[in-house]
């Protein structure tokens, strides 16, 4: 099935945005500040969910495993991104190009199904409050969380495996920032459908099972929540889901247009562009979306300064 000549690249090159040093540099601390406040933010709600009875709640169960999946895929692209920006020679390992591939997609994968568990969260909270303790127990939630984990490892295996037992004969230059799978698949002089299509199949399921899941809990939301007769209750129980229906939004948009498009339609440069919300940018913004208009979370933040305030 391989050519027999066929040897593994030692390495892969990246072509980044630019090879103007002045602009390199600036992108370099752009996202350096960036890439510091995803730490920074996420770990905090982290901290803030691990150490405050007051969230020790399905919701904010799921929403420290979520800040722990934004810091993993962060943490995957970049610190790499921003060594190559002041790197004369923009290059990873083979090796390190699989391991960047392996977790980027498995802790990609595995935040859509977390999202979906928050939205499931949400629905049995409004729509089945009686059942809620049931329906959300810790049990559930545990598994539910496994099952997100597992299930990334998994599909991310298999696109690992099958990209790299392709033939790569040509030149080593990836047009991208990140050992993403489109780009890879354009530099195999091999036939890559099979590769084509299970990158549609397994995200598409992934992507699509979860989007269905999340949509139909917020049409039950939408009903239990028009069905209240006061316009203050309306707006307060709507309002707990606005922050999560922000994060969905910004992360599922993104993610669709990059990886459940025709393969004809795949612009190398612009997917480089949009890859870059969705793996440095919009990780940063989940600690804001959901500290800022969260009373609990801000409570529990401003409890936690208050005890170090005074035990210092």
């Amino acid at each position: 099935m391989l050519e027999s000549n066929y040897t593994m690249p030692a390495e892969f090159i990246f072509v980044g945005f630019t090879d103007h040093l002045p602009v390199r540099v600036t992108l370099f601390l752009f996202f350096l500040v960036i890439y510091t406040l995803t730490v920074v933010g996420n770990l905090g709600i982290i901290i803030l969910v691990n150490n405050n009875a007051s969230l020790q709640t399905p919701m904010y169960y799921f929403l420290g495993n979520l800040s722990f999946l934004d810091i993993s895929y962060s943490t995957a692209i970049a610190p790499k991104m921003l060594v190559n920006f002041l790197a004369s020679r923009k290059s990873i390992s083979s090796f390190g190009c699989a391991l960047q591939m392996f977790f980027f997609a498995c802790f990609a994968d595995a935040e859509c199904l977390i999202l979906a568990a928050m939205a499931y969260d949400r629905y049995a909270a409004i729509c089945n409050p009686l059942l809620y303790s049931t329906l959300m127990s810790r049990r559930v939630c545990i598994s539910l969380v496994m099952l997100a984990y597992f299930s990334g490892s998994m599909t991310s295996l298999v696109h690992v495996s099958l990209t790299f037992r392709l033939p790569f004969c040509g030149s080593n230059v990836v047009n991208h920032f990140f050992c993403d799978i489109p780009p890879l698949l354009a530099l195999s002089c091999a036939d890559t459908h099979l590769n084509e299509l299970l990158l549609f199949a397994l995200c598409g399921f992934i992507q699509t099972s979860t989007f269905v899941v999340i949509f139909i809990s917020y049409y039950c939301i939408l009903i239990t929540v028009l069905s209240i007769k006061s316009s203050g209750s309306r707006s307060k129980t709507f309002s707990t889901c606005a922050s999560h229906l922000l994060a969905v939004t910004l992360f599922y948009g993104t993610l669709l247009f990059t990886y459940l498009r025709p393969t004809n339609s795949y612009s190398l440069d612009t997917d480089k562009v949009v890859a870059v919300f969705y793996t440095v940018v919009f990780p940063m913004f989940n600690p804001i979306i959901y500290s800022f208009r969260n009373k609990d979370v801000k409570n529990a933040l401003k409890k936690l300064l208050e005890r170090q305030f005074s035990n210092g």
